[in-house]
Parts: structure tokens; sequence; C-alpha cells
């Protein structure tokens, strides 16, 4: 038979309170899971790998300290209308909008300077280490980046595009 120990009225009350805090923490990330929990941080894995990035360096385009250089005959990505790439040597986004004109941006995240993991579509540059979202212009769609991403003067001779990085 066992025998039970009689617990005072102030030690009960603390061990239900440890019991309660541990329970409801778990509780909690059951409910909303682990992921909820996860904090921001530029040192995340590469959740953009195996996203849509297209080529950049060789193919038609070269870089140096201060332009980024496109043979639009041979980087076919940025070829036509809705066209993109990010040039990671340059930390450069730059997509066709047609009717020859072409938007540069920094591809370094306001939110948490990822540099280089980005999908496009529908005219929306999206930041996918944390979901910031930008139009072709820079400026913040939805957050949590708050800032827009800096812009490139671009400049189109025939069939050759130059992103002024100066």
């Amino acid at each position: 038979m066992k025998t039970l120990t009689k617990i005072k009225t102030g030690e009960l009350s603390s061990a239900r309170r440890d019991f309660i805090k541990k329970s409801g923490a778990m509780a909690a990330m059951s409910l909303f899971g682990v992921a909820f929990f996860t904090s921001c941080s530029s040192d995340d894995p590469d959740p953009g790998s195996g996203s849509n990035n297209p080529p950049a360096t060789g193919n038609g385009i070269t870089v140096t300290n201060s332009a980024v250089t496109v043979n639009l005959d041979q980087a076919t990505a940025l070829a036509t209308a809705g066209g993109w790439a990010l040039v990671i040597e340059a930390k450069v986004l730059i997509v066709n909008l047609g009717n020859n004109t072409f938007s540069a941006l920094t591809s370094v995240c306001t939110h948490s300077q990822c540099d280089r993991n980005w999908t496009f579509g529908s005219n929306v540059f999206t930041c996918t280490c944390h979901g910031s979202r930008f139009n072709t212009e820079g400026a913040v769609l939805t957050g949590p980046a708050i800032q827009p991403l800096k812009s490139y003067a671009t400049n189109l001779n025939n069939r050759t595009l130059t992103v002024n990085l100066t």
C-alpha cells in the first residue's frame, strides 16, 4: 500500500502554476505549430531553393563594379515581357516589363537582408525568406518588410541592357 505525502497548500499552488505554464505552452505550440514560434533571421536556410529563380550570369549577363550588362539575344530569360533574372553576383533583380522597358532593383530584401531567395509572378517579386512582396518599382505590397527595394537606372541600346549600379 502506498502512502500519500501531505503537501502544503503553498507548495501545491506552486506545483499547479508550473504545470499550467508548461502545459499552456505545449498547447499553444500544438495549436499553432512550431513554425509559428520561429524567429526571423538572416541565417535562415535557403527556402527559395528549387523556386523559379532563372539562372543569371553567363548566358549573356556580365557584372562589373558599376554595371550589369545584358545581351538580350543570349539572356533569353529577359528577352520577353514578364521575363526576369536574379543576378546574384550584383545582388540585382531585373524584369522585362514589355515595350522595351526594364526595371532593376536590389535583391537585398529590406526586411532581413536575404538576397537570393526570390520568385516573380503577376508583376510581384516575393522574397521567400519571410514572404515580403514588392511591385516592379520596388514598393512594398505586403510585409514584414516596411522599406522599398532600391531601384537602379536602366538603359537599353539595341539588344543590350545596362543596369547602372552607381
